[in-house]
């Protein structure tokens, strides 16, 4: 039983950029999927990146793309997510999830909440002027 946990969030001006990461306190992350969700006040969560278990594969939504890279290190068994030129519109609670194998970022949708086994608690970013 993974537990997740997040970290690196903040406070910072539209531009600005923060890196997230994840890892766990007990097992290990490396033969999983690494999701990042983010639920904006008021909003659903939404998924917003997917890395494969060995990290050769990633996946965005549109509006993160450019912006947003997720990486793994596999020795430090943490994800990370890296935001930079953050707007307003970025600003929510971030969550990070696991779900073992690599069949749901094949074959299924890895933005969707609903596969996913293990969660994180969530970090706040706020990005604001």
């Amino acid at each position: 039983h993974l537990q997740l946990v997040e970290s690196g969030g903040g406070t910072v001006q539209p531009g600005g950029s923060l890196t997230l990461s994840c890892t766990t306190s007990g097992g290990s992350l490396e033969y999983h999927v690494i999701g990042w969700f983010r639920q904006a006040p008021g909003k659903e969560r939404e998924g917003v990146s997917c890395i494969t278990a060995a990290g050769g594969g990633t996946e965005y939504i549109e509006s993160v793309k450019g912006r947003f890279t997720a990486s793994r290190d596999h020795a430090r068994n943490t994800a990370s997510l890296q935001m930079v030129g953050l707007k307003v519109e970025d600003t929510g609670v971030y969550y990070c999830a696991a779900v073992l194998g690599d069949y749901y970022f094949y074959h299924d949708d890895c933005h969707s909440a609903r596969g996913y086994t293990y969660w994180g608690q969530g970090v706040q970013v706020t990005v604001s002027s």
